[in-house]
This record gives structure tokens, C-alpha cells and sequence, in this order.
């Protein structure tokens, strides 16, 4: 196998099962997780840069329009996966697993909205599909679906920022958690004074998970930049709902949550939207590569 697609399937699939990760800490609030989450990651990256003796480019490459656009991707970053764990540990891994299966359609859309892109016309089907089985889903659950709702658009507008970004993905990832560093600890020392600070005061086993919310956030990132480079986006593209797929799958028939056939139709309609997707966009990158007659050959 590609080494870029085993590098590739790994970390979906690390994705994929992220949600067992952050149950082991359900006692653990959710703004403390993500500190906790911030604070490691952002440490560890440190500590890659050091190691590999980056510092003096990553330090180069600060400005205050590098600082203006990292901080608008931190907010993003930060509300994400704070609403994500909280999600998690609130019973709602299926809705979770919704907003990324949503989010591919969305950051097409956004590419039109924002960055003039042209979708082919095939390509508004899926788009509109995916609309439709979310209008299904409000008027099913009677209120939006606003946990997959802004799980999607934080990370559409996550990657939209990180598209004009000029660093490196390691770069990028250091300082947009050094942002947020600061923040973190502070409340991180808040909670201790207030004593109602779990780190430390929950067993030694929440501890090293807490830490390692540092590792499971940067390792799969980083093994996801190598992977990017040595495989077709496209074929990112296909691999990408391994993730959903496997917390959808964990929190139906694990942690037993309702998919009732309300849920059944409106995910049945998202999940056929992303089937022509797929569809549409194999056929396109193929249609190019067979010879096209020009005018004048017989």
C-alpha cells in the first residue's frame, strides 16, 4: 500500500474513534478538556520545532498579518473542538458525525461564495441534497441540528482561512494553539484556585489522558500533513469519511444513542448527496484524461 494512504486511513481511523478517547474523560468538563487540549498541543509542537530546529524560520515568518489571520483560525479551531467534546460527552456522537459528513459539501460551497470558484452543475445537486436533509432533520427534531451545523461551519471556515494561510501546517497548527496558550492556562489556574480543577485531582489515569489530549491532537495532524503530500486530493477526498463513518458507527451500536427513522431519512438524503458527490467528481478527474478529439482530426 502507498505509504501516503496508509498514513491516510490511520489517522481517519484515529478520528474515527476519537469519541471513545474523549468518554474515558466524560467527568472532566468540556472548557477544562479543551484547555487541557490547547495547552499540550501547543507544548508538544514547541517541542517539535525545537527538536528539528525550526524556531528561528517559525519565528521569521511572525507578523502582524500572519497574527491576524491565526487568530480568526484559533477562534475557529477553539469553538470547534470545544463544541465537540462537549457534544461527545453529551450524548450526541451521531449528530457529531453529521456535521462532518456535511462539512466537504459545505467548503465546496464556500469556495463559491468566497473564493469564486465555479461548481460544476452537477456539483449543486449534492450541494442541495445536503440542504434538504438538513431542513429534514429541523423539521424532524423540531429545532436546527445546530451541533452538526456549527461543528461544520467552524471547520468550513477553518479550512477556508487556512487556505490563504502562510504557514506550514506545523507552523500553522503552533501558532494558532499559542494564541489560545495564554488563555488556557489562566483559566486552567482559575479552576485550580476554585478547586473544582480536575487535572491532578482525578487519578492518575485522567491525568495521562488529559496529557494526552496534547498527542492525539498533534500526531494525527502532523502524519495527516505527510499524507497530503504524497497522495491525490481526490483520493483524500474519498478517505475522509472513514472518520464520520466510524463515530456514527460508535455512537449508534456502542454508546447506544436514538437513530430513530427520522434520523434514518434525513441522514439517508445527506448520505445520498455525498454518493453523487463522489460519483460526480470521479467521473470529471477522469474525463480528462482520455484523448479528446480537437477540431481538424478526423
Amino acid at each position: 500500500m502507498n505509504k501516503g494512504i496508509l498514513y491516510s486511513v490511520t489517522v481517519y481511523v484515529l478520528w474515527g474513534f476519537f469519541p471513545i478517547y474523549w468518554k474515558l474523560l466524560h467527568h472532566v468538563p468540556a472548557l477544562q478538556l479543551l484547555g487541557h487540549r490547547i495547552a499540550w498541543s501547543f507544548l508538544l509542537l514547541l517541542g517539535v520545532i525545537f527538536i528539528t530546529k525550526g524556531w528561528n524560520e517559525f519565528r521569521a515568518a511572525l507578523n502582524a498579518r500572519t497574527f491576524r489571520i491565526y487568530l480568526i483560525a484559533a477562534l475557529l479551531i477553539g469553538v470547534n473542538w470545544l463544541t465537540y467534546v462537549w457534544a461527545v460527552n453529551a450524548g450526541f456522537i451521531v449528530e457529531t458525525s453529521l456535521g462532518y459528513f456535511i462539512n466537504p459539501l459545505l467548503s465546496v460551497l464556500m469556495g463559491v461564495l468566497f473564493l469564486r470558484e465555479r461548481l460544476r452543475h452537477m456539483q449543486w445537486i449534492p450541494v442541495a441534497l445536503a440542504a434538504m436533509g438538513v431542513a429534514y432533520l429541523t423539521f424532524a427534531y423540531g429545532q436546527l441540528p445546530w451541533i452538526a451545523l456549527l461543528l461544520a461551519f467552524t471547520f468550513g471556515f477553518y479550512g477556508l482561512v487556512k487556505k490563504i494561510a502562510p504557514l506550514g501546517s506545523v507552523y500553522g497548527l503552533t501558532f494558532e494553539t499559542g494564541i489560545l496558550f495564554l488563555p488556557a492556562l489562566a483559566y486552567l489556574g482559575v479552576v485550580e484556585a476554585d478547586n473544582t480543577a480536575a487535572f491532578l485531582h482525578s487519578g492518575i489515569t485522567s491525568d495521562l489522558l488529559m496529557i494526552g489530549a496534547g498527542l492525539v491532537t498533534t500526531i494525527p495532524l502532523l502524519m495527516f500533513a505527510s499524507a497530503a503530500k504524497q497522495i491525490p486530493l481526490t483520493m483524500i477526498g474519498v478517505l475522509q469519511y472513514i472518520a464520520p463513518t466510524i463515530q456514527f458507527v460508535i455512537g449508534v451500536f456502542i454508546y447506544k444513542e436514538t437513530f430513530d427513522q427520522s434520523r434514518l431519512v434525513g441522514f439517508s438524503i445527506v448520505w445520498l448527496a455525498l454518493i453523487i458527490f463522489w460519483v460526480e467528481n470521479y467521473l470529471a478527474n477522469r474525463i480528462p484524461l482520455q484523448p479528446i478529439p480537437e477540431m481538424g482530426e478526423g
